[in-house]
């Protein structure tokens, strides 16, 4: 038996429906390859240089390029009052996370060792930007966390250290000078070792 010639028309409409159907799975992917993209480049843009390969891209700023002392005043989720001008003469590390962040899982117990390590020469806070009292207390209490953190669900803070930390980069790590300047960032999970260093080089550069 002769199979059938096929209708000229039916293979255009066949042909063009198959480029629909390709061009659909497509655009997905560039779109997510568009975010990520647009990810780095925010998360490597900055007035330093100096990135250093690790868990996350670092950089340090020299004492001449840091802007004024990062200002702030809030209460954390335990109600104690937070006033960084308080804290003037002393290191201060900001961590932005939050509980269902699987990276800022990983580095809490990092993250609670340095704080411990460094104890009173150092202040160490917790910047969450997703979580409710519940969700969070939970989060220290799983990792006994010896410092507290921000709710900063409206996102003010962030907002206000768009220079140093995008938006959408969680985690992300902030080292303040002893005069509660902006001196080093870490885009990522931290690396212990890395951290370490970079509160070292606080707590003795010369300013």
């Amino acid at each position: 038996m002769t199979s059938p010639v096929p209708n000229p028309r039916d293979l255009s409409r066949r042909t063009i429906l198959r480029s629909l159907m390709v061009a659909a799975a497509i655009v997905p992917l560039a779109a997510c390859s568009g975010k990520e993209d647009t990810l780095t480049t925010q998360a490597n843009s900055g007035d330093g240089k100096n990135y250093i390969a690790g868990d996350g891209a670092v950089e340090e700023y020299e004492v001449a390029k840091r802007s004024d002392p990062v200002e702030l005043k809030s209460k954390t989720y335990h109600g104690t009052d937070v006033d960084f001008s308080d804290w003037q003469g002393k290191p201060i590390v900001m961590n932005f996370w939050y509980a269902a962040c699987a990276p800022c899982r990983i580095e809490a117990p990092d993250l609670k060792k340095l704080a411990n390590d460094f104890g009173d020469k150092v202040e160490f806070i917790g910047i969450n930007v997703r979580d409710e009292a519940e969700a969070a207390k939970a989060f220290e209490r799983t990792f006994d966390l010896p410092y507290e953190s921000i709710q900063d669900t409206n996102g003010d803070v962030q907002l206000a250290m768009t220079k140093y930390v995008p938006l959408q980069a969680v985690p992300s790590t902030l080292v303040l000078d002893r005069e509660g300047r902006v001196r080093a960032r870490i885009i990522g999970a931290v690396e212990p070792g890395t951290l370490k260093s970079l509160i070292d080089t606080a707590l003795t550069e010369k300013l």
